[in-house]
């Protein structure tokens, strides 16, 4: 996502192998990427209390495996939608099932939702997870996933991070922590490992077999004060270590760290990128792993508006 002008959210909701072939969004949007043939899930979050979201099947110019030439079919078409009563700031799917979660402001409350079959073109809500002690907090970051059962890690700071059972709403897992660190983003590493990361640039690790265990959080070697940093995770094989999955950390100011998530003090590289508008917009910073580009980075939401994604090459 990026911030700036009111607009959509974009995210995936199918098991796309590539990244898009076309890099641009106009307007402010939440994006989700979903696995082939779902296609992707749009949100949007301007000040409006009807804010769509919309799953849509992309051209098949964009789903060929190979290059093609000219296509006439080079639209997006809408699948089913719905809306939402608040500002959408984060969308993810529910993997393999046919739900969506979202958060926004005005709180750290999550709202689940269900994009319908074939006989129906609507996105439906499904029900609210709330957060303790929401009110007046920053909107929750969220992950999910469904190893054992449909999960969602959502929190806003380290001391109200929780692991929820989408469908039974109970908690599977509560951190320990009096760290009061606002929550840039997070991840699970794996069915039971949750990798949390700090606006201040710090990263924790938790377990979720060990909730009396305090969560710990180690700052970003020479992470630059005063700026704000996100995190993205590299996935490894299918059973590989937890070692194997690096982990890019990027600072509003172009500061880029690769860390192994086992040691994060010993940083493996780290480089300037040069972005646009460094700070602007800074809440929507977001780095990822392109899933089928050894390697590669994007970077977006650095600017007012989500003009361009930037795509780098590691090794």
């Amino acid at each position: 996502g990026a911030g700036g002008i009111p607009g959509f959210v974009l995210g995936p909701c199918c098991n796309a192998g590539t990244w898009p072939k076309v890099g641009v969004v106009r307007g402010s949007l939440t994006v989700v990427l979903v696995p082939h043939p779902t296609g992707v899930c749009v949100a949007g979050y301007g000040s409006s209390d009807r804010n769509e979201i919309l799953q849509l099947l992309p051209p098949p110019t964009l789903q060929a495996k190979e290059t093609q030439g000219l296509c006439p079919e080079r639209d997006f078409k809408v699948e089913c939608g719905g809306f939402s009563s608040r500002p959408v700031y984060s969308l993810k799917h529910v993997p393999d099932t046919s739900l969506l979660v979202t958060s926004g402001p005005p709180d750290s409350s999550l709202h689940v939702w269900q994009v319908s079959g074939e006989d129906s073109d609507v996105i439906k809500p499904v029900s609210a997870i709330p957060a303790e002690n929401s009110t007046g907090q920053a909107w929750a970051k969220i992950a999910t996933i469904s190893t054992k059962a449909p999960w969602v890690l959502h929190g806003s700071r380290i001391d109200n991070v929780r692991v929820t059972e989408v469908e039974s709403q109970k908690n599977v897992y509560v951190a320990a922590s009096r760290s009061s660190e606002e929550l840039s983003g997070m991840a699970f590493l794996d069915c039971n490992t949750l990798l949390l990361c700090c606006t201040r640039g710090q990263l924790g690790l938790a377990d979720v077999r060990h909730p009396q265990s305090p969560v710990e959080a180690a700052a970003v070697p020479s992470a630059p004060r005063g700026e704000r940093w996100c995190a993205g995770v590299g996935h490894g094989p299918p059973g590989s270590d937890l070692s194997s999955q690096p982990v890019a950390c990027l600072s509003s100011g172009g500061h880029l760290v690769l860390a192994d998530v086992r040691k994060i003090s010993e940083p493996l590289a780290s480089a300037t990128c040069r972005v646009p508008s460094p700070g602007c917009g800074a809440e929507f910073l977001c780095v990822s792993w392109a899933p089928a580009l050894e390697g590669c980075l994007a970077v977006s939401g650095t600017c007012c508006w989500a003009e361009t994604f930037l795509f780098w090459k590691l090794f």
